[in-house]
């Protein structure tokens, strides 16, 4: 997927596809890049999110942008979701340290353990979501349940793109693993610390992302 991904948004930043043109149909593109059809979708799904191109029913796909800006998970671009993210979660952490029950953290550790063992994408996204929701209802205030319900969406749709682009799970594994230790301590500091590290990691991934297509279909330099 990774490979036709980078494959037809090169195309489209080279200006291959111009603003406004159609991209092939699936099956002419299935034949070209000699993959199967879920692949393509993939593919597909993820040019869409970073804001390239847009899916019609019935007409297909097509170019809406040169290049990749500020994807988007759902109703939320990146950028409004992380700033969200940071001037909730964060604070919600610390909260969580102080006030978690061991019916919490037990809810925690469990979720984690079943993440690390983890192989297949959709089912760590799913519990990758639920660990933040968990985080949220051991700050014991329904009212930060609630706001990640809202962005529950999202969050899953960013963790399945960063996971298939960006190679996130392992790292982040090692993450709330940071933040469920800090929980389990009792440290207000360490448990907001480690959350705002999590989440400067999720932007460096995403920024990672959106600039890797731009320096692949850069001129190169003479040697």
């Amino acid at each position: 997927m990774e490979a036709v991904l980078t494959h037809l948004r090169g195309a489209i930043e080279r200006g291959d596809y111009a603003i406004g043109d159609k991209l092939p149909s699936e099956a002419e593109l299935c034949r070209t890049l000699e993959v199967s059809r879920p692949v393509l979708r993939e593919a597909l799904r993820a040019l869409q999110t970073m804001g390239l191109t847009v899916s019609k029913t019935g007409k297909g796909t097509f170019v809406i942008a040169g290049t990749v800006e500020d994807p988007t998970f759902g109703d939320y671009a990146a950028s409004d979701l992380l700033e969200v993210r940071r001037h909730v979660e964060i604070p919600v952490a610390g909260y969580a340290a102080l006030r978690r029950t061991p019916g919490n953290l037990d809810h925690l550790a469990h979720l984690l353990d079943r993440m690390e063992r983890e192989t297949d994408t959709t089912a760590w996204v799913a519990m990758d979501t639920l660990f933040h929701l968990a985080v949220a209802e051991a700050a014991q205030n329904p009212v930060f349940r609630r706001v990640i319900e809202e962005i529950r969406d999202a969050l899953a749709r960013q963790s399945a793109f960063l996971n298939e682009l960006g190679g996130r799970r392992e790292q982040s594994n090692l993450e709330h693993r940071a933040i469920l230790e800090a929980l389990v301590d009792g440290s207000e500091d360490d448990a907001a610390q480690a959350m705002a590290h999590h989440l400067d990691r999720v932007e460096t991934t995403l920024t990672d992302i959106v600039r890797s297509g731009r320096a692949d279909n850069s001129p190169k330099a003479d040697v």
